[in-house]
């Protein structure tokens, strides 16, 4: 069970507005017995204004009727059908220095092992520019006698799930070439 919105002032409210009793106001704000008896008592949250669950799509007037009926009842939160906010993962912002410098292996080994990709889905995954990318392709890029392909995901520059998206979405195949050789030895 959640805890309601500002859970002191609907307590405020519910003591105001209802006959529940302590224990079920307790119980539904996630409060102390003994901290709503204090806020009816005028000692806790004096001149905090009430909160109306009831408006607010908290909990239905009927519930409140229901377990007001009967002390041994306790109210349960009216469940929302609003969708879950999604959070989405834009990735690092800021990529240190040390790390600048393994962005050339990825692309190198994007363009190897996953050719479907599009340069611009290269570029969202590693964080790097078409430049940089048509440099590494055509081997003009300062450091190209350096580069080695290394997996984007074990150098930290994109997780493995948007590196799997992007390939799905491209119309690859999502397990490495490796990973596949090394699944066909294996069968006798």
């Amino acid at each position: 069970m959640t805890q309601p919105l500002m859970p002191k002032a609907t307590a405020v409210w519910l003591i105001d507005n209802t006959a529940l009793t302590f224990d079920q106001i307790a119980d539904f704000c996630q409060l102390h017995a003994l901290e709503v008896q204090a806020i009816a008592d005028g000692e806790v949250s004096t001149g905090m204004q009430g909160f109306d669950p009831v408006t607010n799509g908290q909990v239905t007037r009927e519930e409140i009727d229901r377990c007001a009926q009967d002390p041994a009842l306790r109210m349960e939160m009216q469940k929302s059908n609003l969708p879950k906010p999604a959070t989405k993962n834009k990735g690092p912002k800021y990529v240190p220095i040390a790390k600048r410098g393994d962005k050339p292996d990825a692309i190198a080994w994007l363009l190897k092992h996953h050719p479907e990709l599009k340069d611009p889905q290269v570029a969202k995954l590693v964080g790097t520019t078409k430049d940089t990318i048509n440099k590494v392709r055509d081997r003009t890029h300062w450091n190209s006698q350096n580069i080695t392909a290394r997996h984007p995901v074990l150098l930290g520059l994109c997780p493995a799930r948007d590196l799997e998206q992007a390939v799905v979405k491209a119309g690859g195949q999502t397990a490495s070439p490796e990973s596949q050789l090394a699944s066909i030895s294996e069968v006798p």
